[in-house]
């Protein structure tokens, strides 16, 4: 059992949360006792000060940021839409570009922002067809916002921003970068990227939850979508979420530390394909024909509903999703799948293994021993 498993279980759902690093663990208790508000003037308030400054350099550290540039908020949602409005109202954008494989957080606000919007779609590796996006830029009013994750929730392909950036620039538009499921898994640099905004969420890197980060590469000061006191430089009103924040940046800083090891990460996710592959030749593997984050394996059952595969798998102790967290309980196919062109009965038959900073080789083995025995038994039935 690995040491983010429950006893008895198998937890290969990193892209939904992360099981909580004993850093962020530490670092959320010790602020826990601290009985001073960051806003306070006397020793208790400049030592709660002190702990999300700290935070603040090591969520900066990790994407290469400047500290001023980060702005805590509740969570990646929070930031994706506050980076909207900044873009809509301060920075006066008259149109949206937004791929089709995008969080719900930045394509439900984008749809509902009143502009006009274009979705590109992606290829059958899950990356953003470029062709598209020249396209759309050449034609979009401007100026124009332009939405692209730097990697994939569902099937884990990294996506050209740096390159869409350059576009984007070129054309006098503004590039919003989702790096919720990158950040701790790749390296992620805001001076290489040079995208405009970029939004981070803690517990996606073992971090606790309710605590994120919009982060922004120039001098830009977003107005609050919470109105009330000054906290975050009047950018987020609100006493600071001091447990949240101090364990953001505690998991910021294991995160960053620890990226040597995802390649030991995407060596146990190989396995996981290559095993389920030999049980399963004609399994598609949705995102695995290009770069794809090196803990995240998607990948179909034919026949097979996902729903019925994630609830076998959970039976027999190994914890798995269909699409995204957000998402669940919905039982319309996955919109990343379908955004790659996908017919519907195969996108609903995707499931998703991500692994992560406690994953094991036994919970490698077990997994796909689970996953091979219940396919032998229904492929019976197909």
């Amino acid at each position: 059992m690995s040491p983010g498993s429950t006893p008895g279980f198998v937890y290969l759902d990193y892209n939904a949360t992360a099981p909580l690093r004993p850093e962020a663990r530490e670092a959320v208790l010790k602020a826990l006792e601290a009985p001073g508000n960051p806003s306070s003037v006397h020793r208790f308030g400049r030592a709660a000060r002190k702990l999300v400054e700290e935070a603040r350099a090591s969520v900066a550290a990790l994407v290469g940021a400047e500290p001023k540039r980060v702005v805590f908020t509740s969570g990646g949602t929070e930031a994706n839409n506050l980076a909207l409005r900044l873009a809509i109202e301060q920075a006066g954008v008259k149109s949206l570009i937004v791929s089709a494989i995008e969080h719900d957080s930045v394509l439900r606000p984008a749809r509902h922002a009143g502009l006009p919007i274009v979705e590109l779609p992606a290829g059958a590796d899950g990356v953003v067809l470029l062709a598209a996006l020249e396209e759309a830029l050449a034609h979009a009013p401007k100026p124009a916002l332009v939405a692209l994750m730097l990697a994939n929730n569902e099937t884990g392909a990294i996506q050209p921003v740096a390159e869409v950036t350059r576009l984007a620039h070129e054309q006098g538009a503004l590039l919003l970068c989702d790096a919720v499921q990158a950040a701790g898994k790749i390296a992620v640099d805001l001076s290489r990227l040079a995208c405009d905004f970029l939004t981070l969420s803690a517990h996606k890197l073992g971090g606790p939850t309710g605590v994120g980060a919009l982060v922004t590469r120039d001098d830009w000061v977003p107005a609050p979508l919470l109105r009330g006191g000054g906290q975050e430089q009047g950018q987020r009103a609100g006493t600071e979420n001091l447990p949240g924040i101090a364990g953001f940046g505690a998991a910021a800083a294991a995160a960053l530390q620890s990226l040597p090891r995802m390649a030991e990460v995407a060596g146990l996710r190989d396995r996981l394909q290559a095993a389920l592959l030999v049980a399963c030749p004609e399994a598609p593997v949705h995102g695995g024909g290009g770069p794809r984050l090196p803990n995240t394996l998607c990948i179909g059952m034919p026949g097979v509903p996902a729903e019925t595969q994630v609830m076998a798998l959970d039976l027999a102790g190994v914890a798995v999703s269909a699409g995204s967290a957000c998402s669940s309980g919905k039982v319309t196919p996955s919109h990343v799948l379908t955004g790659m062109g996908l017919p519907e009965p195969t996108a609903r038959e995707a499931i998703r293994f991500s692994l992560g900073w406690a994953t094991s080789e036994a919970d490698i083995e077990r997994a796909a021993r689970v996953w091979s025995e219940f396919w032998m038994k229904k492929r019976t039935d197909l």
